[in-house]
């Protein structure tokens, strides 16, 4: 032991006992802030922090033996002499005194109440001199008093004292030796631990040890050997320590704990925050020194000569030494700081973490403690060591640190460690990740890069940053570790970009896009699709009809059901752009997922694309159809405009093919076929609107020159001026009197006016056409579309056309206008020779009278009698056939009735102009239906107001 450090983690203060107190000090006690000292006279004193007197009282007529403070509440406990009554009784007893109440208020020498005054020793309790006195508080006011006598016995108090409410028992000790003197109770420690409430006792020959928990307590010896002196106290582990000539024991429930060699009498031990004190007296010199031993760091943490010591306190956090000739040493701990400072000095950097680990200071204060440590190894160059102390700092000394200081030394093996360790704690930061696996790099240690990366430890969560260890891996060609760390990570993108990029292994990519779920799937393709389909295009397709499809194997690991799955199918649109120079893979995977996939809410896109790639001459990757979907109706129409020029433009031209244009040429047929098929099943006829747009596919047929496919549009919109201008610019005049045949007839839903459309081209020509113009005045004729004189006017304007064209047209013509013109000369003549009679008729009746000769009524046939009715139809009625009705013929009533309700609906239509104008557009000659209004007088019957109205609108 005498190998122990010594250092002066404690410093003394030499004080004094004040002078007022005259006697002989034989007992003491602390707590609650102050120092309490009994003596001789019977007084106790009590101090404060400066060893300055309080007050006095007098506690006891003669001696103050033993007394203790309570800690819980502010009560004295004394036992001490007074005087005695009557011989037979004793003159000891025990006193209770109440500090916080005084007897008399504001005198300096005034006393404490005193509670309770008990005797010790009674009949049942002979009296003994009385060796070792200990209080413990159990459950306020219940307290537990030991008294142990020089004749092995303890007197056991336990109770309310100061109600007196109390129980009294005695132990035994040492029932071998028969002369008490031999075995006087030396010490006595109290032992609780939660439910275990124990006593030790310790005698010159035993150390023993009693549950008060059991009735009667039950006493155990834990050694055969006890202490003479009074050299007991108990630790803050409730161990029981005895200090020996030889050395000091520590003592558990169960017996003899460790032991510490410590030589020289025991004065005194104490137990001070896991220091043991211990007076030390050399019986060689006769001198007394003062250790203080921590246990733990194995080292003497103060150490001073000291004279005779009476007795030994602590309070306030400090140590309390009273001499014999009443001198006092305060010994005080010096502060954390101060005694590394100290260590540091003296370069003892483990001393100091172990007093700093000892002494449960923060972890911050011990990572400096570390680090300090650290520094001062390597600053000896012992790099190993250093980094050994590092290590323990982490999360508390900014890495940078440690890391700065061993790159400059380029001590990439010590680094290494120390980048680990700040893995596996979690604290490592992506640069710290990136330099970690370059360490492993430049060592080339490969075994300790697949131990970090691969680690089992790391399952579920790794412990670094994993892109920064994928992009590391990367950057110095490990391949293999990188695409570990990416799958273990489920970073799919990462994993695919090294198959792709660096080692092109696109087969092995295109497997792991297989097992990838469906929502994964898809997005890994949108991101590296161009590289799959520019070199496995087949393979490529193949997935993505799997993707979108609710076949194959990505559709079957995702586990709904058809209908569920179908709606939650990723669109061919989506992937459109990873073909962008790959239009013939376009073209199939188009066509294939439309040849399985009838009902795609993408229908219109798809047709769309798949229309671009068919149309175009050169197959190029579909830009309109892509664009379209944001353009308004405006733009559409001037792109339809400007592209129509082009395409006349080029279709004036000749395109000229070599050798090697003869399969482009046929491709783009080909192509072109499709496009046509797919414009028609599109557009089937029970739809109004097609699967595609119309607006771009017509562009996109004029941008092309698509004759076939702008002439079904065309005819699909009912545009037929649109179509016959196609066979116009075409100059094909036998498809162009075909289709006016076709799309011509009126009872077909056709429009006649596409004649005369035809008629003004050929009049316009300017090249003979007397074939064509004859059979198109057929149909004209036929249809009766143009006046004569219209024809002749149009036709006129074609210098190349002769007379011997209409020639027989006209003939004809004028022969009808003849014969139409002699039937209204007939026509003419009846209705004047009609309207003569009648006006004479009219005349008549008004002129002359008429005599009624018919004999029987009109109604009943029966013959004529009075009274009678006769009207001027000339038809006779009796009166009782009549009725009341005798204003009207009933004969010619019916038919006078249809006459007026017919005006009345000719004057009612007068003024529905909607009617009207109907019927001059709908009419072949609108001039025959005006003058039938008015040949019906309905219109010089309209009054003023409506005749401008139709006026008005006739004009326009």
């Amino acid at each position: 032991m005498y190998q122990w450090r010594k250092f002066d983690f404690f410093e003394e203060k030499k004080s004094r006992i004040p002078d007022e107190i005259e006697g002989k000090i034989e007992c003491c006690s602390s707590g609650r802030g102050k120092i309490l000292l009994g003596s001789d006279d019977g007084t106790v004193s009590l101090l404060d922090r400066g060893l300055q007197l309080l007050y006095s009282f007098p506690a006891h007529s003669a001696s103050v033996l033993y007394l203790q403070q309570l800690k819980q509440r502010n009560f004295l406990v004394t036992v001490g002499e007074d005087e005695q009554i009557s011989p037979q009784q004793s003159g000891i007893w025990l006193k209770v005194f109440d500090l916080a109440k005084k007897q008399d208020e504001g005198s300096s020498t005034s006393s404490p109440e005193c509670v309770q005054i008990l005797r010790i020793f009674t009949n049942q309790f002979p009296e003994a001199k009385i060796t070792s006195f200990l209080v413990l508080e159990e459950a306020p006011p219940i307290i537990f008093i030991a008294i142990g006598l020089d004749n092995g016995c303890i007197y056991c108090i336990q109770g309310d004292i100061a109600r007196e409410r109390i129980k009294r028992f005695k132990l035994q000790v040492d029932y071998a030796h028969s002369d008490k003197d031999h075995s006087p109770i030396n010490g006595l420690g109290f032992r609780v631990d939660g439910q275990a409430f124990q006593l030790f006792a310790v005698t010159p020959n035993s150390v023993s040890l009693f549950n008060l928990q059991t009735q009667p307590p039950r006493g155990q010896t834990l050694d055969h050997i006890g202490s003479t002196a009074s050299s007991v106290a108990m630790s803050d582990r409730s161990e029981l320590i005895i200090g020996r000539s030889e050395a000091v024991y520590f003592y558990e429930v169960d017996g003899r704990g460790p032991c510490w060699a410590f030589e020289g009498e025991k004065k005194f031990v104490g137990w001070y925050r896991g220091y043991l004190l211990c007076v030390i007296a050399d019986q060689r010199t006769g001198k007394n020194t003062f250790n203080i031993y921590d246990l733990k760091n194995h080292l003497i943490a103060h150490s001073l000569a000291v004279k005779e010591v009476s007795h030994m306190l602590c309070e306030w956090g400090n140590i309390v030494l009273i001499m014999a000739d009443k001198s006092a040493l305060v010994i005080i701990e010096k502060d954390m700081e101060s005694k590394l400072d100290m260590l540091f000095k003296k370069n003892l950097y483990s001393v100091a973490i172990n007093l700093v680990q000892s002494q449960q200071a923060d972890a911050a204060a011990t990572a400096e403690v570390l680090r300090k440590y650290g520094d001062h190894l390597y600053s000896k160059q012992d790099y190993d060591d250093a980094m050994s102390q590092y290590i323990h700092t982490i999360g508390y000394l900014e890495p940078s640190f440690v890391i700065q200081k061993f790159l400059d030394a380029q001590r990439i093996y010590n680094l290494t460690n120390y980048l680990e360790k700040l893995h596996e704690k979690g604290l490592a930061s992506k640069d710290h990740t990136t330099l970690l696996l370059n360490c492993y790099t430049k060592l080339k240690d490969v075994e300790k890069l697949n131990v970090f990366l691969k680690s089992e430890e790391q399952v579920g969560e790794h412990k670094f940053d994993v892109e920064t260890a994928i992009k590391a891996c990367r950057a110095a060609n490990y391949h293999e570790q990188a695409m570990y760390v990416a799958k273990k990570a489920g970073k799919h993108e990462w994993y695919l970009k090294i198959l792709l990029e660096d080692l092109a292994r696109y087969d092995e990519a295109l497997q792991y896009i297989n097992s990838l779920e469906p929502g994964q799937a898809g997005v890994t393709v949108k991101e590296y699709g161009k590289l799959l389909i520019e070199h496995k295009p087949r393979e490529t397709i193949e997935i993505l009809m799997s993707l979108c499809t609710e076949e194959g194997e990505l559709v079957k690991k995702g586990g709904a059901s058809s209908s569920t799955f179908l709606t939650m199918l990723p669109s061919p649109v989506d992937f459109l752009n990873i073909f962008v120079h790959h239009p013939q893979s376009l073209m199939e995977f188009l066509e294939r997922y439309t040849n399985k996939v009838k009902d795609s809410p993408a229908q219109v896109e798809i047709h769309n694309t798949l229309l671009e790639l068919y149309l175009s001459r050169d197959l190029n990757f579909p830009s309109l159809s892509q664009s379209s979907t944001n353009e308004n109706d405006d733009l559409r129409t001037d792109r339809l405009s400007s592209t129509a020029m082009i395409s006349r433009a080029e279709s004036n031209g000749r395109i000229i093919l070599d050798g090697n244009d003869v399969n482009e040429e046929k491709d783009r047929l080909e192509r072109q076929r499709k496009g046509l098929l797919l414009l028609k099943s599109a557009w089937p006829s029970e739809q109004e609107q097609p699967l595609y747009d119309v607006d771009l596919t017509i562009i996109l047929c004029e941008m092309n020159a698509f004759k076939e496919g702008l002439l079904y549009l065309y005819e699909k919109l009912k545009l037929y001026k649109e179509v016959i201008s196609c066979y116009m610019q075409a100059h094909d005049h036998e498809g162009l009197i075909a289709c006016c045949k076709r799309l011509g007839d009126s009872g077909k839903g056709g429009d006649p006016s596409l004649w005369s459309d035809l008629l003004n081209y050929f009049g316009e020509l300017g090249e003979d056409c007397s074939k064509e113009v004859k059979e198109v005045l057929t149909y004209i004729e036929r249809d009766d579309i143009l006046p004569p004189i219209i024809v002749l006017q149009t036709l006129s304007r074609n210098p190349c056309l002769t007379l011997s064209v209409i020639k027989d047209y006209i003939a004809r013509k004028l022969e009808q206008e003849s014969k139409l013109i002699e039937e209204d000369r007939r026509a003419i003549e009846k209705y004047q020779e009609e309207t003569s009679t009648m006006r004479k008729e009219i005349q008549d009746l008004r002129t002359n009278a008429r005599i009624f000769q018919l004999s029987k009524c009109t109604a009943c046939t029966f013959t004529l009698d009075l009274p009678a009715v006769h009207f001027m139809c000339m038809h006779s009625f009796h009166q009782r056939c009549l009725g009341d009705n005798e204003k009207e013929c009933p004969e010619c009533a019916p038919e006078y009735r249809a006459v007026l309700e017919m005006k009345r609906n000719l004057e009612q239509n007068s003024k529905n102009q909607d009617q009207f104008f109907q019927q001059v557009r709908n009419s072949k000659n609108g001039f025959s239906v005006i003058a039938e209004y008015f040949g019906k007088g309905i219109i010089s019957k309209t009054s003023n107001g409506h005749a401008e109205t139709l006026n008005s609108s006739s004009d326009l």
